[in-house]
């Protein structure tokens, strides 16, 4: 069969496959989006998206079968019947840990935009700076002012609610109008900001999840059912948003059930020509041929892809010049905070069931603060009555008990920290040379953990916010740490990081390889350091930014 010729080949249809399909397309290419898992289809592959509890056979909970054959996602929420296949298996795409390591992944088209979380937020000058203030590992190559305005440009198109809170932390964005907080929020928000004189906010939470209808989508309707596909478009994904938007334009190809094996490299142009896969219904290997390539398969498989590729010239796979590929892997550790009761406001409810929460972004090392430890965090939380299935002690059946329980419960409020890990060297992945997934390709191994730095981190973490809660009000306030695992927090950044000298980073700042500049990188393998906010709308923004760059770049004919 002769090589398949496209402008540009996209890698990973996710958050960031998905922006790079459609700012390619919209700009004139021909482009081939790959994506190593099935199709799901916008609304008509949402099985379980409108399905009530009693219509799915164990409610959409584990049972003991699906916690005995998936011992790693069982570590956390996402093991669940109602979107089990939207997660990778254990054993068809194993890995290797050898320090423990939970590593979340979502093969199919959509990836885990489908999944994510959605909370969207701008990083700030600070966080652009961090690096080169404190001679940690290397600075990034941009600014906030370089990014700004690609901020706003996805923001408009994604849809991103929130409210403009004039925070020099936390920059403002194009928003649409926010969701409301509930009584008990705006009342403990008020006294927070009282309290701490203007230092710290309580603020609304910023998701991609519409308040107004936007081309092709409703807004969000309140379900919060936001992992099980959303059939209203509700939120950003990639079916409702980028990938009509590429298809529309005439100029796209889908490829499910293609995984990539390797990019092919001419060490004479020094650029890759094109991409080998494996097809995973009819193991043929297949070569497509294209002027550039974004990579763009979520962040340790994009640099897993890397150490495949050109292994003739670079042992350690396309893009090791520097030593760095496959090293400075962050997430951000969290599952530990503050809870506490709420007395009063007994005759106040809220409507529906609201996809987002409260948002305290950091407030430690800032100005001429110095803990002892640097960086910071930032919480996500809010205030709920129980429902249902709270547990009533003193009527435990009967009439009484049913008639209880179709009553609100007591108010509650707590709030999760998310703290930023550090970029270290020896927080590395690399490929296993013995264990290998159910296609003949090597599996990765895990070795990375958080250290001195995170761990005093996480006192504060618990400490400050049962300060917040008691300050706003609270009763009965408990702190928690249920413990992390490295890549619980679904936020793998790093190993593959931009950098503004080919000696110490895999990328320039246009996302561009050092050593192949035709491939570019606009997942989380790009990050330079990890910030304390949730990173997706930062990779939307560098993607568009990249792609703007790459198809200027192919006009001069400099690509």
């Amino acid at each position: 069969m002769a090589n398949q010729q496209f402008d540009a080949i996209v890698v990973g249809s996710g958050i960031s496959g998905g922006w790079a399909a459609k700012e390619l397309t919209e700009k004139g290419l021909k482009v081939l989006m790959l994506e190593r898992g099935p199709n799901v289809k916008h609304v008509e592959d949402y099985d379980t998206a409108t399905l009530p509890p009693w219509k799915v056979p164990h409610r959409g909970r584990r049972t003991q079968e699906m916690l005995e054959n998936h011992p790693n996602l069982r570590r956390d929420y996402v093991l669940n019947e109602l979107n089990l296949d939207w997660w990778a298996h254990e054993d068809t795409d194993p890995y290797v840990e050898e320090k423990p390591f939970t590593w979340f992944r979502g093969y199919q088209v959509g990836g885990r935009s489908l999944l994510w979380g959605r909370q969207s937020y701008r990083w700030a000058d600070v966080d652009f700076e961090a690096n080169a203030k404190e001679g940690i590992a290397v600075d990034w190559p941009i600014r906030y002012k370089d990014l700004a305005p690609w901020y706003s440009y996805v923001e408009k198109f994604a849809g991103i609610s929130g409210n403009k809170d004039g925070l020099d932390i936390l920059p403002d964005g194009d928003f649409l109008p926010p969701m409301p907080m509930n009584c008990v929020e705006e009342d403990f928000a008020k006294r927070i900001k009282e309290h701490y004189k203007g230092a710290r906010h309580w603020i609304m939470g910023r998701p991609a999840n519409i308040t107004e209808p936007l081309p092709g989508r409703a807004g969000c309707q309140y379900r919060n059912k936001c992992s099980l596909g959303c059939p209203f478009g509700g939120y950003f994904s990639t079916q409702a948003s980028t990938l009509p938007a590429a298809v529309a334009t005439g100029n796209l190809t889908l490829r499910p059930m293609a995984i990539v094996r390797r990019l092919i490299y001419d060490k004479d142009t020094q650029k890759a020509t094109g991409v080998e896969i494996l097809d995973a219904e009819t193991r043929e290997t297949v070569v497509f041929d294209a002027k550039i390539i974004f990579l763009c398969a979520s962040a340790l498989n994009s640099s897993a892809i890397l150490m495949r590729s050109a292994t003739d010239i670079w042992p350690e796979g396309l893009g090791s010049s520097s030593g760095e590929l496959g090293h400075n892997v962050m997430d951000h550790h969290f599952r530990l905070g503050a809870r506490g009761e709420v007395e009063g406001y007994d005759d106040k409810y809220y409507f529906g069931r609201r996809p987002t929460g409260l948002y305290i972004p950091r407030f430690r090392n800032l100005g001429d603060e110095k803990r002892d430890y640097i960086r910071g965090f930032g919480y996500q939380g809010g205030a709920s009555r129980s429902g249902w299935s709270r547990d009533v002690a003193e009527i435990n059946f009967g009439a009484p008990l049913k008639d209880a329980l179709t009553k609100p419960g007591p108010w509650s409020i707590g709030f999760t920290a998310f703290g930023e890990i550090l970029p270290y060297h020896d927080n590395t992945v690399k490929l296993s040379k013995d264990v290998k997934d159910s296609w003949g390709m090597e599996a990765l191994v895990m070795n990375a953990e958080i250290k001195d730095n995170e761990k005093k981190m996480r006192v504060d973490m618990m400490s400050d916010a049962a300060e917040m809660l008691e300050v706003a009000g609270a009763k009965n306030i408990q702190t928690y740490d249920a413990g992390y695992t490295f890549g619980q927090g679904i936020h793998e950044m790093g190993t593959a990081r931009m950098g503004r000298d080919p000696k110490t980073s895999v990328l320039n700042g246009n996302n561009q390889v050092w050593d192949a500049k035709n491939v570019f990188v606009t997942d989380g393998a790009c990050m330079t350091s990890a910030a304390a906010q949730n990173p997706s709308l930062t990779y939307m923004a560098l993607t568009a930014r990249a792609a703007d760059f790459a198809v200027s770049e192919l006009k001069k004919r400099n690509l």
